[in-house]
C-alpha cells in the first residue's frame, strides 16, 4: 500500500464528509467535522513540536535527533498511535518512569490485563492515600504518551514500598507518679 498524498488524503475526508452529510444527520455531521478538527489540531501539534526540536541548533535539548523525538510526550504519542516508535515496551515504560516527578520503580507488569505495578522508592511526604494516588496519576499520564499498551497502574502499599513509619518525638514521657518534670528537676 502506497502513502496518500495531502491531496488524496484531503479529497478521500471531503468524500466521507460529503457522505454523511447526504444522510442530513446534523449531529453526525458536526460530530465528524469535530473529529476531524480534532485529529488535525493533535497532528499540527506533535508534528510542529518535530521540527522544533530538529529545527533550531541552539535551543535543542541534548541528544541526537531521534533521541530528542523519542522523549517529548506528544511526538512519542504520535509514533505509538502509529505502531512507528522504535522502542521496546520496556524502554518505554522506562522512559515514562524517567519522567514522573517521583521516585518510582517497575514491580511488575501484566500484558494480558495491561496492568503496571509501581512501587515507591522514595519518600513522597505523609504517606497519605490522596499522595499515592497523585503518584499512580503521574505515572498513568506519562505512560499514556509513552506506553499506551499500559491501562492500569496499581501502586504497592506504602509498607511494600518500604516507606518508613511516620515517627513522632515529643520532648520525652509525661511526669507521672515519681517522676519529676524538667522544670521542678532543679
Amino acid at each position: 500500500m502506497s502513502a496518500l498524498t495531502a491531496e488524496q488524503a484531503g479529497r478521500q475526508v471531503e468524500e466521507v464528509l460529503d457522505r454523511l452529510a447526504a444522510t442530513q444527520d446534523a449531529e453526525a455531521c458536526k460530530a465528524a467535522e469535530e473529529l476531524v478538527r480534532v485529529l488535525m489540531e493533535f497532528y499540527g501539534a506533535a508534528l510542529g513540536r518535530a521540527v522544533e526540536l530538529l529545527g533550531r541548533p541552539g535551543a535543542q535539548p541534548p541528544g541526537t535527533a531521534l533521541e530528542r523525538l523519542l522523549g517529548d510526550d506528544l511526538v512519542a504519542s504520535l509514533l505509538n498511535l502509529h505502531g512507528l516508535h522504535p522502542d521496546d515496551l520496556p524502554t518505554r515504560i522506562a522512559r515514562a518512569l524517567d519522567s514522573v516527578p517521583h521516585s518510582v520503580e517497575h514491580a511488575g507488569f501484566d500484558p494480558s490485563t495491561g496492568v503496571l505495578r509501581l512501587r515507591v522508592t522514595a519518600s513522597t511526604g505523609c504517606g497519605c492515600p490522596s499522595t499515592q494516588e497523585s503518584v499512580r496519576q503521574a505515572a498513568a499520564d506519562a505512560l499514556a504518551c509513552f506506553a499506551p499498551e499500559v491501562t492500569g497502574v496499581d501502586m504497592e502499599s506504602a509498607a511494600a514500598s518500604r516507606e518508613p513509619a511516620l515517627l513522632q518525638i515529643g520532648s520525652g514521657p509525661p511526669p507521672g507518679p515519681g517522676r519529676r518534670s524538667s522544670a521542678t528537676a532543679s
